[in-house]
């Protein structure tokens, strides 16, 4: 039987018990005791007595999951909450590293949505939109450290009205750290594994003390060395909480600090001809990997490149770099107060700070870079011929570089931002109303800078050095600023109508006024697509009712029936250095043209199912299920075409702008079923199948202004005819059909095994689905012993073993999707790789 053939069974399996439907536990050992169907509860944001098993939420008219802290660390520990999140229902997310650190090359779909059109926060701050090349926030991983997150929430279909985002088109991922320990308490735990990894935590709780006190101090330090390359993954992170609680309100100050260098992967490009076309061979040169020389410089720079630095002529697109890495430092903090002014009324108030200062560095041929070196370098552009890509004729070039044949170029980033989120909720006999708001202020810079690689001093370019505290750049080739302010506000009615039907509705507004410049504009010539300057202007973009509505039903005491509908809005992306906004389109009209008739992305949600908690007596002891069904309306769909694809996450190492397309509607209709069998305490099986259709209405057209539109023609086939892009009733690229997730565990007391399995189905990988990657199906172990309680004087102790992608599969796993139709990038799948964790606490 093929691994499609038992995802299908799977859903099939799951909808005759999803009549049952509900929830997914992993363990049954800390299950609690199932509450009464009528009177769901919150979970609660600390973990103290949060069941070590995957659990419904109260998020009771949505459908949405929580995974706790402790799940977490069992799939591998130091985990990031995103990567963690793949073994849920409906949510596909994919990386280069078993932790999923690494930000380039992270994709993430829930629902049909992608990463940059979903929410995301911790402890309720906002955490933008998770894009590489970020503007607006950070990854939830530099936001927290992994031991210390309490729980997930992810909530597929759409998020809470209260959500702090200016991007959840689809659903939500709400990361919660855990609160400081009510005993005075110590962890550790040292991690060793494959490729020369070293990861140490350390944790510190105060305990209670002072009346109502209590804090916690820790740190985590992380080393290990890429699968594929020699570069090193790691960094440091320190994280402080302190809480106060009394009858009159709960004070909770937060703070992060992480300073972090993760190696970048390049992408291997692929070329498909069309029907009736052909490839040569250069286009057919599909290398698996693409290691990075580094460090070995005399041999990259004397037998790998040219005298005049351009890479092998015979590899194309795939060649390889020097090096590349991203280093990010982060500081974050908050201030929360949460005032009990009434045994029926609560006023919680937040303020938040964030800097993030980063940097990322490609340091590769110059013959690559060419074409945007010569305009600023050589004094004689106007007159001397210009250099194609990759073939750079001139010594001179080479000389003003450095002397190397390399050169460095980097997109230097700045974040200072902070806010103020504030909601109050009161109730009112039958019904709870909650009245709240989120403000933001963001200022955050951009700089695109190239440096020279000096042929005497290679000890001067390495990955972990920032490039500016050692040199001042050859020429900084643009500047953007942006200035943002973000206005959210929400207000919903709770009402328990009767002591079976919930019924809850309200609305939020979400506005936006951004404004972004260049105080440094590219010479012309020196960016991909550009007619002029890069574009400038303010878009304000005011949404005042964007509804909700949603209902529970108890059919039992076990069963109960949900459904919502809410409408959702994504505001422009007011990223300067590239991606998917107005400001990086290739002209001023085009950017003109949005901003007085553009439409940003929205979507309205519908989802409904059934969930159920039984107990039996007997073998199986429990069942826990959910079926969830969801169609969605996506209008104004917004595609941006690099205008220089290639294999640096997708994009050619000079850039360029992109052609910005509003390709009207998709229309998405899935199901998700997930069930869970309890064995007693000793064994527990879980298994969550998803299928998901999203399909566009329209085919559109592109121009050469830099924007284009959706024609509301349905030509069908992969042919570009007369501009037209035959995307019409074509599957979104990136996401699967069929998605399978299955955790089993066996407890034995001190001893205990868990077998982790994923199939991802087949992906299409253009716009036209004229090219796909094969369905691929993952596995991972975990094996753990502890020590008993009362054996030694320590609250536990205990080793895990863990290896991930257990039977060393290969494949393609992130999909850098820029083109219509013949080409993509992809990311290759992270080898077998094992980790050992001793752990213990007091």
């Amino acid at each position: 039987m093929t691994v499609s053939h038992v995802s299908k069974l799977a859903l099939a399996v799951a909808l005759v018990a999803g009549p049952f439907a509900a929830a997914q536990a992993a363990e049954p050992a800390a299950a609690p005791a199932p509450a009464p169907a009528a009177a769901p509860t919150e979970p609660t944001v600390s973990d103290d007595a949060a069941p070590e098993s995957i659990v419904v939420t109260a998020k009771s008219t949505r459908s949405a999951t929580a995974l706790p802290g402790a799940e977490m660390q069992k799939i591998l520990p130091g985990i990031s909450p995103l990567k963690a999140i793949e073994t849920l229902p409906g949510v596909l997310y994919i990386t280069a590293d078993p932790w999923g650190y690494n930000e380039q090359n992270a994709q993430i779909f829930i629902h049909g949505f992608s990463g940059q059109q979903l929410g995301y926060t911790m402890d309720g701050l906002p955490l933008g939109d998770q894009s590489y090349g970020n503007y607006n926030g950070l990854s939830p991983q530099r936001a927290v450290i992994s031991e210390n997150v309490g729980r997930v929430i992810v909530s597929t279909g759409a998020g809470d009205l209260a959500t702090a985002s200016n991007s959840n088109l689809g659903g939500t991922v709400e990361t919660y750290s855990s609160d400081p320990l009510k005993t005075l308490g110590a962890q550790i735990g040292q991690t060793v594994g494959s490729y020369s990894t070293s990861r140490t935590f350390v944790r510190l709780d105060s305990g209670t003390f002072g009346g109502g006190n209590s804090a916690y101090i820790s740190a985590a330090r992380q080393d290990a060395r890429a699968w594929d390359f020699n570069g090193k993954q790691g960094g440091y992170q320190v994280n402080a909480k302190f809480v106060h609680e009394d009858h009159i309100g709960k004070l909770t100050a937060y703070f992060d600090y992480n300073d972090t260098t993760q190696p970048n992967e390049d992408a291997t490009v692929f070329f498909k001809p069309s029907a009736n076309g052909t490839a040569n061979t250069v286009q057919l040169y599909t290398p698996y990997t693409k290691p990075f020389f580094y460090p070995d410089f005399t041999t990259y720079r004397t037998s790998y490149l040219s005298a005049l630095g351009n890479s092998p002529a015979a590899v194309g697109s795939n060649y390889r770099n020097y090096y590349s890495d991203a280093q990010r430092t982060d500081l974050l903090g908050y201030l929360r107060y949460d005032a009990h002014l009434t045994s029926d009324i609560t006023w919680s108030t937040t303020g938040y700070y964030h800097h993030n200062d980063g940097v990322g560095v490609v340091a590769g041929p110059l013959g690559q870079s060419i074409t945007t070196i010569q305009p600023y370098l050589d004094p004689n552009y106007a007159t001397n011929p210009h250099y194609a890509a990759n073939a750079n004729g001139s010594a001179a070039l080479v000389a003003a570089t450095g002397g190397s044949g390399l050169v460095t170029r980097t997109t230097e980033y700045r974040i200072d931002r902070g806010g103020v989120i504030s909601a109050v909720t009161a109730k009112l006999g039958a019904h709870t109303l909650e009245f709240g708001g989120w403000f933001e202020h963001n200022s955050t810079t951009q700089w695109r800078r190239w440096y020279g690689v000096s042929v005497s001093d290679p000890a001067s370019s390495t990955p972990y050095i920032r490039p500016l505290d050692v040199a001042q750049p050859l020429f900084t080739q643009y500047q953007g600023e942006a200035r943002i302010n973000e206005l959210q506000l929400h207000l919903q009615d709770t009402w328990q109508a009767t002591d079976r039907l919930l019924l809850q509705a309200g609305f939020k507004t979400s506005a936006q006024w951004a404004n972004g410049y260049f105080p440094v504009q590219p010479k012309l010539g020196s960016l991909s697509g550009l007619t002029g300057g890069l574009p400038q202007g303010k878009i304000d973009t005011l949404r005042w009712f964007l509804p909700s509505v949603g209902a529970t039903y108890d059919l039992t005491r076990h069963e109960q029936l949900y459904f919502n509908v809410q409408k959702n809005l994504r505001q422009y992306q007011a990223y300067l250095a590239g991606g998917g906004g107005p400001w990086f389109t290739g002209s001023q009209a085009a950017f003109n043209a949005f901003a007085d008739q553009g439409k940003p992305e929205s979507s309205w949600t519908y989802e409904g199912g059934i969930r159920s908690h039984r107990s039996f007596d007997g073998l199986l002891s429990g069942l826990e299920a959910q079926v969830n069904y969801y169609h969605v309306v996506f209008n104004n769909r917004l595609l941006a075409i690099s205008t220089n694809p290639g294999g640096i996450a997708g994009g050619g190492i000079t850039g360029g702008t992109s052609i910005l397309v509003n390709v009207g509607g998709v229309h998405t209709d899935g199901v998700d079923a997930a069930f869970t069998l309890h064995f007693g305490r000793t064994f527990s099986l879980y298994n969550a199948a998803s299928y998901n259709l999203s399909k566009y209405q329209s085919d559109y057209t592109s121009t050469a202004t830099g924007i284009g539109a959706a024609t509301g023609s349905c030509i069908g086939g992969y042919l570009v005819v007369g501009g037209v892009v035959p995307t019409c009733g074509k599957q979104l690229p990136g996401t699967p059909k069929w998605m399978n997730k299955t955790v089993a565990t066996l407890d034995m007391g001190p001893f205990e095994a868990q077998l982790i399995g994923d199939y991802v189905g087949r992906r299409f990988a253009t716009f036209t689905d004229d090219a796909s990657v094969p369905s691929y199906f993952l596995t991972s172990l975990r094996l753990a012993a502890k020590v008993p309680e009362g054996v030694l004087p320590l609250r536990k102790v205990e080793l895990a073993l863990n290896v991930t992608n257990l039977t060393d599969r290969k494949g393609w796993s992130t999909l850098s999707i820029g083109s219509a139709t013949n080409s993509w990038s992809a990311y290759p799948i992270a080898p077998r790789q094992w980790f050992l964790t001793l752990s213990a606490a007091y």
